[in-house]
């Protein structure tokens, strides 16, 4: 008997039936609702809804908020569709249009408020504290995306792991916004998009680090 023969007896005795995993918007959307009731009572807990309220009324923070939230959700959404071995690469352009809505959202009100304050609108003020929030909420959202990613065995585990990181750190700017009681400024907005790039590059090294093992 050759080889492949025994390997195939082998297999045909004791390989066990793999569970399948359910479809990649199901995971998702369990994922991402475990995360929402956490943030739900974490905003309702420390943060001020009166001020935010307050905020909620200028309609650039609405747009702010909706960019924000769908970059991040979009995020997640592509990394568990791409931790399948059958899906497009195109999955991976799923954040970007989100994200432009953000970028533009924030930078017009940038912009406003640099004619509002002027040089006022370049200084670094509560951005620090910005990068920080954002940095430690992803980290906990992260670890706990990869524990659920992992079981699919993706592929392409940078990219997936990129998407991911960039989902988090969406839904962390997008919380950060219920604890942020004054417009974003340029500077605001570049550190909050250094905490995005910076997570993100994390979860693409973390996952480019354990490929070589």
């Amino acid at each position: 008997m050759s080889g492949t023969d025994v390997l195939i007896e082998r297999l045909a005795g004791e390989a066990k039936a793999v569970r399948r995993l359910r479809p990649p918007l199901v995971r998702a959307a369990l994922w991402l609702s475990a995360v929402a009731a956490v943030g739900v009572v974490s905003i309702l807990m420390f943060s001020d809804l009166h001020v935010f309220a307050r905020r909620a009324q200028d309609p650039k923070l609405v747009l702010e908020l909706a960019g924000t939230l769908l970059t991040g959700i979009a995020g997640v959404v592509a990394a568990f569709h791409l931790s399948l071995p059958d899906r497009p690469r195109l999955w991976a352009l799923l954040p970007v249009p989100p994200l432009m809505l953000w970028i533009g959202a924030s930078g017009y009100s940038c912009y406003r408020h640099w004619l509002s304050f002027g040089p006022d609108g370049w200084q670094i003020g509560e951005s620090a504290h910005c990068f920080v929030f954002i940095l430690g909420v992803s980290a906990p959202l992260g670890a706990a995306l990869y524990f659920v990613l992992r079981k699919a065995r993706p592929l392409d585990p940078v990219t997936t792991a990129a998407l991911g990181g960039a989902g988090v750190a969406g839904l962390a700017a997008f919380l950060l916004q219920f604890f942020h009681p004054f417009d974003v400024t340029f500077m605001d907005l570049g550190i909050h998009l250094a905490a995005v790039l910076a997570v993100t590059l994390a979860s693409l090294l973390s996952a480019a680090t354990a490929g070589k093992r």
